[in-house]
């Protein structure tokens, strides 16, 4: 019996979401290990649909046990208004079915109107981010000044954290220009959220290692992808934690012997939202075709997502990065009809040929791929749920897929709903 991690092997949008919630149905507990509510998962369930952003996709699964690690920044009041959200589509959060780690980093109405000052201020320097506070709120982690889900617990000392943090929000909102911040209208707005987050508030590292000892099934579920990671995506323009699998184990407090298999979830085609280098965009007729057939807009922003062919290249980079041991395709059903499909097996750079993505931002932005060519099929794979109603042509661009990457599929996407779902390894059984 394995744990189970499931990561983005491009930048997000691969449809994690399905897949977590596939997966769940095997599992005793699902745990958000980074990140905050700045990636959106969508679920299709018996044809209701659900967005989340924050809370774990097992969050909507009877007698799954949810959890949110300490690696995630998390927003009080959007938390708060994802569970009401919830609670309109029959779904009931409550503290015997989702835990916070006591260490989790908050996300403060400050770090919202920081991120958006600075995201605003100059076209040259816009990362892309969702504005929603989660980079300001990692860099007061990273800056020990950052308020903690357990200081809400701790009047006595709260009051001194607060300072700490203002002196140092302060002198960077004077030199934007902003307002400076009242330590009352901080500790308020705290005061008046602890009461309906506290309850959930729990030593999640200690939980989770009784449940695996218990022999409990563990899913980790990351955010974005690994593209985006912070260390080892297309830096600057990435999110501001780790989002490798190695994160799973960091942002729950287990350790990595936990951790028995790591799935991998890419789309047949590739997709960013954002700012950054895009080697296989294509801002052209078949970008579109791809978008609108995809439905590629961004779960929490609604922003188009731009498009492009596969890249083969990235993905064995994050096969070899997050050390992925299956990969879980999705929307394979997005390239019916095209008589053509390109596949990135390579990069030029400078006159020379490479095969991986160089680190340097300038270096990134000069690559051109090196694309192969794949005769497409008419067939229908939408809906498919074996093997055998795959036409002949898509099994052929899916095995061309592992052996580029040089990693197996697992699981195979066909449609957003959870039935339309080709198993070939199950990542539980290791």
């Amino acid at each position: 019996m394995a744990n189970v991690v499931v990561v983005g092997s491009q930048w997000g949008d691969e449809g994690k979401g399905k897949i977590v919630d596939w997966l769940s149905e095997q599992a005793d507990i699902v745990v958000r290990f980074q990140g905050g509510h700045n990636a959106g998962h969508t679920l299709v369930i018996n044809g209701t649909t659900y967005k989340l952003s924050l809370l774990p996709s097992g969050v909507v699964r009877p007698g799954k046990l949810s959890v949110i690690g300490n690696g995630v920044v998390l927003d009080p009041q959007a938390l708060l208004d994802e569970i009401a959200h919830l609670k309109l589509q029959n779904v009931a959060v409550t503290p015997e079915n989702l835990r916070i780690a006591e260490n989790a980093t908050l996300i403060l109405p400050l770090h919202r109107e920081l991120d958006a000052v600075r995201e605003s201020a100059s076209a040259a320097l816009r990362i892309g981010t969702t504005r929603r506070g989660i980079g300001p709120a990692y860099e007061d982690k990273v800056g020990r000044r950052a308020i903690r889900l357990m200081d809400l617990n701790d009047g006595a000392t709260l009051g001194r954290k607060i300072e700490r943090l203002l002196t140092h929000h302060n002198a960077l909102r004077k030199g934007l220009g902003l307002n400076a911040i009242d330590a009352r209208e901080v500790r308020k707005y705290l005061e008046d959220v602890a009461p309906a987050v506290l309850p959930y508030m729990d030593s999640v590292w200690s939980l989770l290692e009784q449940k695996r000892r218990e022999g409990k099934r563990i899913l980790f579920e990351g955010a974005q992808g690994a593209l985006l990671d912070v260390d080892h995506g297309t830096y600057p323009f990435v999110t501001s934690s780790n989002t490798v699998a190695a994160q799973a184990a960091t942002g729950s407090g287990l350790g990595p012997g936990a951790i028995g298999y790591v799935l991998g979830i890419c789309k047949a085609y590739t997709t960013r939202v954002g700012e950054g280098p895009f080697p296989t965009e294509q801002d052209n007729d078949i970008g579109r075709r791809l978008g609108k057939r995809g439905k590629e807009f961004g779960v929490v922003t609604g922003r188009p997502r731009r498009c492009g062919w596969f890249d083969a290249v990235l993905v064995r980079q994050t096969v070899r990065t997050s050390g992925i041991h299956g990969l879980a395709l999705t929307k394979l059903d997005i390239l019916d009809g095209f008589d053509e499909i390109k596949v990135c097996v390579g990069y030029r750079l400078e006159g020379r040929e490479i095969d991986y993505l160089p680190a340097g931002e300038h270096s990134q932005a000069k690559v051109s791929p090196i694309y192969e060519s794949i005769a497409g099929w008419r067939e229908q794979t939408a809906h498919a749920r074996s093997w055998a109603d795959l036409p002949a042509q898509a099994i052929k661009y899916v095995r061309r897929i592992e052996e580029l990457v040089g990693c197996s599929a697992a699981l195979l996407s066909t449609s957003p709903e959870r039935e339309d779902t080709i198993l070939m390894r199950n990542p539980f059984e290791g």
